[in-house]
């Protein structure tokens, strides 16, 4: 493999691929657009991004507008909302969004923005309403976005039907809400119909929250991603995980052992004589499903192995179901097994730093201190998002060096990673009108 050297205006065409100074790239978001389209064009596939995709605030922008703003994004889960006038805030960018549940358990997402001068309406991140109402001047809104009050003083000709809240697209299943702050989203609806499928076992209609936790990484949130896509750095950091995770999932993966393919064989007549099921499903690269065994004899992602919840979900027969792995890209991740789950949220908050929320989920009627303690059930994800984060922030202050240039992924241990940086060269070449079936052009070597 060659040094991956890559020619653009952001880089001089010498050996080291020193920066060029900032000021070489337009403030223009035009000129932005085009510099970011024609890294990409130029970039070697199976290398890390060039240096301002992980810190240039111009490049965040791009970012936000063509993905964030255009992908569906895991929002939360419906589980979060149970009853009608539930509600949970989701902040994507400069964009507050409402995510509701209303009239005939109809799930809806709104921007959070009222229609008579901006102001945002609910300033809590979740909470239970009766309506939605304005703090400035008390516009009130239905559950469904209508406006139903706009105050006496707008004038007798006010139309008030033409000034409800804007509404974001919504999709929910198998308990996971989804946004998309596109006016045309793309089609989910096959990803979804396997969600549903997979999690059907799981009854989640009836899980509940257990325990939740937020931190903020000082990294770019591709770095969070590509720390997740690979286990590559698992031995070397995550002893707590690796008490019961397998470092990888699939027996195709060239570092299968012929133990764990035995293994792999007979839990999956397991899980079908369970009718639980396991088939790893791909939707391009953007979303994956697969069921993979926990280390032998081990069945929770607890440090002990054993089940972190005495209540099983759903219909769950017993605790032994390995891990559900669910990938959505750009920003979630999850574990789903016998006792509990494990979901991901990832949400940019600048070039430089990210939000990342996990979920702990139970069965509804599991009761905490009785079923489960919530601090032996998040010790083994608390300790691994926290070497994850110091992992990642090391990363960035590196990729911040005058030193930095592209370097190889492993094809091997790596290929996760390849595809998750694919994806989003895919995806944003495409969205910033570069044709999608145009190949990524490997660079000079």
């Amino acid at each position: 493999m060659g040094s991956g050297k890559t020619h653009n205006i952001l880089f001089d065409e010498d050996a080291t691929m020193s920066p060029l100074p900032r000021d070489s790239l337009d403030d223009s978001l035009s000129a932005t657009r085009k510099a970011v389209a024609d890294m990409l064009e130029q970039r070697n596939p199976t290398y890390s991004l060039p240096q301002p995709f992980y810190n240039d605030p111009r490049l965040f922008q791009v970012d936000m507008e063509e993905i964030f703003e255009k992908q569906w994004l895991f929002a939360g889960m419906s589980c979060e909302i149970p009853a009608k006038g539930n509600y949970f805030k989701l902040e994507v960018g400069s964009n507050s969004i409402i995510i509701l549940r209303g009239a005939e358990n109809k799930i809806h997402a709104f921007h959070n923005v009222c229609r008579h001068r901006g102001s945002r309406l609910c300033l809590k991140d979740k909470g239970k309403v009766a309506k939605l109402v304005c703090p400035y001047h008390q516009w009130t809104y239905e559950l469904d976005g209508r406006l139903l009050f706009a105050g006496s003083d707008m004038g007798d000709d006010f139309d008030m039907s033409a000034f409800g809240l804007k509404p974001v697209a919504v999709k929910s299943a198998g308990g996971f809400v989804f946004i998309n702050l596109s006016e045309n989203p793309e089609p989910i609806d096959d990803f979804l119909v396997s969600l549903e499928h997979y999690l059907s076992p799981y009854d989640m209609d009836n899980v509940k929250v257990a325990v939740e936790s937020n931190i903020v990484e000082r990294c770019n949130w591709k770095l969070v991603i590509e720390n997740n896509r690979e286990c590559y750095h698992c031995s070397g950091s995550h002893p707590e995980l690796l008490n019961s995770l397998i470092e990888f999932d699939d027996t195709d993966d060239p570092r299968s052992t012929g133990e764990y393919r035995d293994l792999v064989a007979r839990k999956q007549a397991d899980w079908t004589a369970c009718e639980v099921p396991w088939q790893l499903a791909r939707f391009g690269k953007r979303n994956r499903l697969t069921r993979t065994p926990l280390l032998d004899g081990i069945v929770s992602m607890t440090l002990d192995g054993k089940p972190g919840c005495n209540k099983l979900m759903g219909n769950i027969p017993n605790a032994d179901m390995g891990s559900l792995r669910i990938l959505h890209l750009p920003n979630s991740w999850n574990h789903f097994m016998g006792d509990h789950a494990v979901v991901f949220r990832v949400l940019p908050l600048g070039p430089q730093e990210t939000l990342v929320t996990t979920k702990w989920l139970v069965h509804k009627d599991a009761v905490e201190g009785v079923d489960y303690d919530p601090a032996r059930l998040r010790q083994v994800w608390d300790a691994t998002n926290e070497q994850d984060r110091r992992l990642a922030e090391e990363n960035q202050l590196g990729i911040n060096s005058l030193a930095y240039q592209p370097g190889p992924y492993s094809q091997t241990y790596e290929f996760g990673v390849i595809d998750f940086v694919n994806w989003y060269s895919e995806t944003m070449r495409e969205n910033l009108g570069v044709p999608a079936s145009t190949p990524l052009q490997v660079a000079s070597q």
